[in-house]
């Protein structure tokens, strides 16, 4: 092994007792007062609902009646597919008090992605938040069980399909905001506190949790088990090593799918706390929201700074107020860069800084709430700059870290008193890391899952002869011990000319362009590297009447304009400046359209499905940027 590094373990394990429901009913306890979530009636409601830890637990404990009631035993999978809700949480603890295992879905997935994890699974009961969600697992289900009758027949050679006894999954859906979870409390009635205590005694810590299906960035979604001391111990690492963004009058605003175990991770370790969770089913109002919940902290994946920054910057528009914004985004990150190096700064940069946090600084703070102190960023590869951008704002802390599904969350991060950014932090406590000699990085820990659901093949291909997880990600870790994700091994491109070529590097620095939205670099199996580049609309508008251009311009008309392309290259060319000729972005194509999820070519997390996207960009690829017997210039022209 090239480096191996561990991050000591200071607080106890996790006891075997341990789970969510713990989590909150420990929390009620000693402080019941507290205002544990905040939530809106509606998605267009302006108001946030509180809820004590005390009222929550009382909610939750009826709705774990109501499950015993209609059935539900340890064991039992449900599934909920709906947004970030308070009614999400409840269903969650609930679960949590019987021992069911969750099968959360991500709200884009598709009804044959439904169908699968449904088959697979046989969940018992299922929640859901719109009347057409409803009418799709209705029809899932029969589809189900039409075919399972079909099978059965076959099997048994009998006509009598009436009849048979077939398995029935999924036979039971409410729908939260239709007075579901009322209906499930409803059922509960007749059950006793003594009986949900038995069976709330009855769970341990190292039973399954829940089931979760990866977004399938590299492959076929697989159901990964996690158990309650999976995630327990994440969430104690968090609390150990970020204490003050938990425990001091800390307010989160949550509006990542609770379908993804960063999300799931949020939301234990606020609501564990002494922390205020607020729920937000929709992004749609997201900076009104954020200056009525007025957040400590926020989660997010990379694409959610970028659309902050985006919209901070087309406010900010053209002429003297776009130039002013656009130096002093240069300033915070220098000014972030000079604190991250260890170096003082002198006193004209004190005196420029005084003037841009006055003029943008404190502007941009203020729309995100005003008492933003901490921001979080996980899932996926983060533009550094972008990173000191925020980081360089007084008052507010930028935070990295790195976790995977498998490893319940953020395995990872970047420590309350050792941040440095661009890395991805250090390990939690208790985890080890080590980078193998193909320079992949594995994991050992408490966190780390127990294996994929009904695939013990894929279990066993996941770890090493030692059990060490391999993530797949191709790493470096320095001499202090902070990890730096250098790409991922299975998007590696072997030229032809047999050069190995990570393309997550070009794809970063060519996306810190403002109008790019997306970049997918090609060029396996060929002569060059070439890169697919998509736009991003409302920053084009912005850019184009900065530079005088039609500010109406589309997409299709911007991937053949000439500024719009010398813009992108100037990108790609300091992409390539710190790479060999044989590992350059020697030619790129503007998209059209942007890669989205309905396409299937982006996950839930906005990452793109680097398989999906390369056939959907076959055209691209093969006609514009691999056209045989043309030549082409380092800068995307043709010869």
């Amino acid at each position: 092994m090239l480096c191996e590094y561990t991050t000591p373990l200071r607080y106890p394990l996790t006891g075997d007792n341990d789970t969510f429901y713990r989590l909150l009913s420990q929390r009620a306890e000693f402080f019941p007062h507290d205002i544990a979530v905040k939530y809106k009636m509606d998605d267009d409601a302006t108001e946030w609902t509180a809820v004590t830890a005390a009222e929550m637990l009382q909610t939750v404990r009826k709705t774990a009646k109501g499950l015993i009631a209609l059935g539900v035993e340890p064991g039992n999978t449900v599934l909920i597919w709906a947004a970030t809700r308070y009614q999400w949480g409840v269903l969650d603890f609930a679960c949590s008090a019987l021992g069911a295992v969750i099968v959360p879905v991500y709200e884009t997935d598709s009804s044959a992605q439904i169908k699968h994890i449904v088959n697979l699974t046989k969940p018992t009961i299922a929640f859901v938040d719109t009347t057409e969600r409803v009418q799709t697992l209705e029809r899932v289900h029969q589809e189900l069980k039409t075919e399972m009758a079909t099978e059965y027949e076959a099997t048994c050679d009998t006509s009598d399909v009436a009849h048979l006894s077939t398995p029935d999954p999924l036979a039971l859906v409410f729908n939260v905001l239709n007075d579901g979870l009322d209906a499930v409390v409803s059922h509960g009635w007749g059950v006793t506190d003594g009986q949900l205590d038995a069976r709330i005694a009855a769970v341990k810590a190292d039973d399954v949790a829940t089931i979760v299906f990866t977004s399938g960035s590299t492959g076929a979604p697989k159901g990964v088990e996690l158990t309650y001391r999976n995630f327990i111990h994440v969430v104690r690492a968090g609390w150990e090593i970020l204490p003050t963004m938990c425990f001091t009058s800390s307010r989160l605003l949550l509006f990542l799918p609770l379908a993804h175990c960063f999300a799931r991770y949020a939301q234990y370790l606020a609501i564990g706390s002494r922390g205020t969770l607020g729920y937000m089913p929709t992004a749609k109002h997201l900076l009104s929201d954020l200056r009525t919940f007025q957040p400590t902290y926020i989660f997010g994946v990379p694409r959610v700074y970028e659309k902050i920054y985006n919209a901070a910057s087309q406010k900010a528009g053209a002429g003297f107020r776009g130039r002013l914004f656009a130096r002093a985004k240069q300033h915070f990150v220098d000014w972030s860069k000079t604190e991250q190096g260890g170096h003082k700064h002198d006193f004209s940069q004190y005196t420029l800084h005084r003037f841009y946090e006055k003029t943008v600084g404190s502007v941009l703070r203020a729309a995100m709430g005003g008492s933003l102190q901490w921001l979080g960023c996980g899932a996926a590869p983060m533009n550094m700059d972008l990173a000191h951008f925020f980081n360089g704002l007084d008052g507010v802390t930028f935070i990295q870290g790195y976790g995977l599904t498998e490893t319940a969350g953020p395995c990872c991060v970047n420590f309350e008193d050792a941040n440095r950014v661009g890395s991805v932090g250090k390990p939690g406590p208790g985890i080890a890391f080590r980078v193998a000699d193909d320079g992949e990085l594995q994991i050992h820990g408490p966190s780390v899952f127990v294996g994929y659901y009904h695939d013990f093949a894929a279990t066993r291909e996941a770890f090493t002869a030692d059990g060490w997880f391999k993530t797949g990600d191709l790493a470096t870790i320095d001499d202090d011990g902070f990890v730096y994700i250098t790409g991922r091994r299975k998007n590696l491109l072997v030229t032809a000319g047999g050069k190995n070529v990570a393309p997550e590097p070009a794809e970063d620095t060519i996306g810190a362009c403002p109008i790019v939205s997306h970049v997918l670099v090609v060029g396996d199996r060929k002569p060059f590297v070439s890169a697919i580049v998509t736009l991003e609309p409302d920053m084009l508008h912005v850019w184009c009447a900065s530079h005088g251009l039609d500010p109406e311009m589309t997409c299709e008309e911007a991937s053949h304009n000439g500024a719009v392309r010398e813009c992108i290259q100037e990108y790609v060319d300091q992409a390539n400046a710190t790479v060999s000729r044989a590992e350059s972005v020697r030619k790129f194509a503007v998209r059209p359209s942007d890669f989205s999820l309905d396409e299937g070519t982006l996950t839930p997390s906005l990452k793109i499905v680097r398989a999906k996207a390369i056939a959907a960009c076959q055209d691209i690829i093969e006609d514009e940027l691999y056209a045989p017997d043309f030549r082409t210039q380092g800068d995307g022209r043709l010869a």
